[in-house]
């Protein structure tokens, strides 16, 4: 039966890029726009993995997470962060929602394809090793087959907390040298005593074979039943150290065993001792960070109602342009030599957001903008892969870094920048007109929302 993946992303592009990547692994593929969509659809269907994006329009990625794993018949679909978002803190806040992992939008085939053996969506990899000739003294051959194993991975745990599949990686980790230390001990020990005993019971088992051939040969009339009494007490003898050797060999797997089954028990143990003081420290940890959460965000409207930036300036970024550079970067300069010799005091808020395009191409040879008179259905793709794939540190030129350290920390005046995603300032086209409407008006309506905004707010406002 094939695996089914679930991508839920705003944007069409990282969609299409994602699917006919988990498609060549032989994966089937739905697709949510919304985090809303995505709840919806897992309503009706259970996915084996979740790829979801954290800046989305109404409900975001973390909201999403906290909804699936709140509901007991979702909580153990495993989700993995597909979003541009970076950093260790921000890993660690989608590990602890329950996330148990994070790829970035420019993902590579080597990335997916070790999540997916992480999850045990692929079948793992077998490499069988060639049996050994025996020796010379009859010593068993013994074939062994060697697994390369798959690097584990923190699965969700069934319980209420979050932090559980951090512990079962901490947990295999460190049980996986020992296990692997015992079994090749294991497999050493078998083997030498397989041929020890081989060499041990080659010398005695021929010379009991040779009396009876040479009174078989020397006496031509049959041997009376006196005769053949001393015969069989020797064979006899000889026959009981190897019947012994095999009774002791017999027992060396039950004893090794049994060793290994009480090491197992001292082990499984102390780890259940150990998860047990882990989880009550993940539900402390968890509850002050629900507590933090609320607190920031509360922190965050007053703030945001509190100062309110005034003189707002919009500059249009063309379709392949980094949005910190060119006509932008110099108006941005004008306006910071003005502010300076005016003697404002406060800050400068710039905000970049991301219009959706009419493009011909494929994920492959790339995108470019479509002609204006190609209806917006026959569009390969409707979005903006160039600024999809940008890294926060591409969004902003050598020019535009060079004029930020040029301003003095104490003049007064600072520039705070923020990446505000897909947020139009004039609204698309609705689906039923889109029948009649062309890729130039597309595209003339996708060039006003891909846009900068210069904002000034005032020291103290």
């Amino acid at each position: 039966m094939s695996k089914r993946a679930l991508i839920v992303d705003d944007s069409r592009s990282a969609r299409v890029i994602l699917s006919r990547m988990l498609e060549g692994y032989g994966l089937e593929v739905d697709s949510s726009e919304s985090a809303e969509a995505a709840l919806e659809f897992l309503r009706q269907a259970r996915p084996d993995v979740i790829f979801m994006d954290h800046l989305m329009p109404g409900m975001d990625g973390f909201q999403a997470i906290q909804a699936i794993k709140g509901n007991p018949e979702t909580a153990t679909i495993p989700v993995i962060m597909y979003t541009s978002q970076e950093g260790e803190l921000y890993v660690s806040q989608a590990r602890a929602l329950g996330a148990v992992g994070v790829l970035p939008k420019t993902v590579k085939h080597a990335d997916v394809s070790r999540v997916l053996y992480q999850l045990r969506l692929l079948p793992e990899r077998r490499e069988p090793r060639p049996a050994p000739a025996p020796n010379q003294e009859g010593a068993v051959a013994v074939q062994v087959e060697t697994v390369h194993p798959v690097e584990p991975v923190a699965r969700p745990s069934t319980g209420a907390g979050t932090g559980g599949g951090d512990v079962e990686l901490m947990i295999r980790n460190a049980v996986a040298p020992l296990l692997k230390e015992q079994s090749a001990e294991m497999r050493r020990f078998v083997l030498a005593s397989l041929e020890a005993f081989a060499r041990r019971i080659a010398p005695e088992a021929r010379p009991a074979t040779v009396p009876a051939a040479t009174a078989t040969n020397a006496s031509p009339e049959q041997p009376q039943p006196s005769d053949m009494q001393p015969q069989t007490i020797v064979v006899r003898q000889k026959l009981w150290p190897m019947v012994a050797g095999v009774g002791a060999i017999a027992l060396i797997p039950a004893l090794v065993l049994a060793l290994f089954y009480s090491k197992e028990l001292e082990t499984s143990k102390a780890l259940r001792s150990a998860v047990a003081s882990l989880q009550a420290t993940i539900d402390g940890q968890q509850v002050q960070l629900s507590t933090m959460q609320k607190s920031i965000a509360s922190g965050q409207v007053v703030e945001a109602a509190a100062r309110k930036p005034v003189n707002v300036i919009s500059e249009i970024v063309p379709y392949g342009e980094a949005p910190l550079s060119g006509a932008r970067l110099e108006r941005l300069r004008d306006m910071l030599a003005q502010l300076r010799t005016d003697g404002f005091r406060g800050k400068v808020k710039i905000a970049t957001f991301v219009g959706e395009f009419c493009l011909t191409g494929n994920g492959i040879e790339g995108y470019s903008m479509a002609t204006d008179d190609l209806p917006v259905k026959k569009c390969d793709l409707v979005g903006n892969p160039f600024e999809d794939s940008l890294p926060s540190a591409q969004r902003q030129s050598l020019a535009f870094a060079n004029l930020l350290s040029s301003l003095r920390p104490d003049g007064g005046l600072t520039v705070e920048v923020a990446h505000e995603g897909r947020r139009p300032s004039v609204a698309y086209p609705a689906a039923d007109q889109l029948a009649r409407m062309n890729a130039g008006e597309w595209n003339r309506i996708a060039a006003q929302n891909n846009r900068v905004e210069f904002a000034t707010q005032p020291a103290g406002s």
